[in-house]
């Protein structure tokens, strides 16, 4: 069945569901060296906004991705045809790519329960690596405050009621709104996310681009997500802190760092409750967590992770991750064993030097 596509404007559509399909995001990444294309669609009469971002290559290319696009899955009959369909139609918006890359927001639903993989065609391939991570957990805001201690862990209750007793206190600032107080926060946590970084040897964006995003969330006006940046201390000792964005009825889990010392007053705990609070206050309907491994394997270098973000309850959604429809397949296959080779490089090496810590997940484009 044929897919309609148009060019549209970046604010268009920040009535998105997806904090990473809304207009500011798409504004956010062009200030980062990205192309933003957003389009209005229509498939089976249903209409639906897709942000598409085009990142160039050397001599004259460049590659496209969809992050988690198309929030279309109930409508969709055959999701293999859908996709190539779909980009062969946004093809002639997108010259001199070499494909198009979907990081599907389509999931199943609940521990040990793995996506069907999308079956690989003439020109959809599974990509040799994700963007974003597949696997999440995300909290349903509706329940009272009672019921959402209730459903966590029992671990995870004790340590929020210790970080209380022992007099971890949690700061806010938001943007917009109380920017006079941001920079020398945002300066002060970057400094513990750098700390965070060198010890469990995880990549991290340079400063100015947190700054970046506090900035345009200040600038970008009407549809701009509030971001928050959370900070926990203790006899005025910074901790940890976290940062959070809600828009509509979503809020997002984006990064996070911590300390070594004082640890065992669990201020990881104290933050992510307080960010909990917040969001159903703000009127948020859900608190995505943004990123936990695929199952709980003890070997995992992420275990830690797994356990802290599944002990607050919650529903695990596991996505099949990204798929590439090649435009040029030549050049693509040359593209894709170059990433491969970085993938499992990464992969070995992660494995090898990452220790067992609650970590943070940086978000990708």
């Amino acid at each position: 069945m044929k897919i309609g596509v148009q060019a549209a404007e970046l604010r268009d559509l920040d009535g998105s569901r997806s904090l990473l399909q809304s207009g500011f995001w798409g504004a956010f990444r062009q200030r980062l060296g990205w192309r933003a294309h957003p389009f209005l669609c229509t498939y089976r009469e249903r209409e639906f906004s897709l942000l598409v971002l085009r990142r160039p290559l050397p001599l004259g290319l460049a590659l496209a991705y969809v992050p988690h696009g198309p929030e279309l899955e109930a409508a969709i009959v055959d999701r293999e045809r859908f996709l190539v369909d779909l980009a062969a139609a946004l093809k002639p918006y997108l010259s001199r790519c070499l494909f198009l890359r979907f990081d599907l927001p389509w999931g199943s639903e609940g521990l040990g329960n793995p996506p069907p993989d999308l079956e690989r065609t003439r020109d959809l391939y599974k990509a040799p690596m994700d963007v974003q991570p597949p696997s999440t957990v995300i909290l349903d805001l509706s329940a009272e405050e009672a019921r959402l201690l209730a459903a966590m862990k029992s671990k995870t209750r004790y340590n929020i009621g210790l970080a209380d007793k022992k007099g971890v206190g949690i700061s806010i600032v938001r943007s917009p709104g109380g920017l006079q107080n941001l920079e020398p926060a945002l300066a002060e946590w970057y400094r513990l996310y750098r700390e965070t970084a060198r010890r469990d040897r995880i990549t991290l964006h340079g400063e100015g681009y947190y700054k970046s995003l506090f900035a345009l969330a200040g600038s970008y006006g009407a549809g701009a997500p509030e971001l928050y940046l959370l900070t926990a201390r203790h006899e005025g000792e910074l901790l940890a802190g976290i940062i959070v964005a809600m828009k509509g009825e979503g809020a997002w889990y984006l990064y996070g760092a911590s300390s070594d010392r004082k640890r065992n007053l669990m201020p990881n705990y104290a933050l992510q409750w307080r960010a909990i609070r917040l969001a159903r206050e703000r009127g948020c309907r859900f608190y995505d967590l943004f990123g936990i491994p695929p199952d709980e394997d003890p070997q995992h270098p992420m275990h830690g992770l797994f356990r802290f973000k599944t002990g607050f309850g919650g529903r695990v959604i596991n996505r099949p991750g990204c798929y590439d429809v090649r435009y040029r397949p030549l050049l693509y296959r040359l593209y894709r064993g170059a990433e491969g080779l970085r993938s499992a490089y990464f992969r070995r090496w992660r494995k090898r030097l990452a220790g067992n810590r609650i970590n943070s997940v940086v978000r990708g484009s």
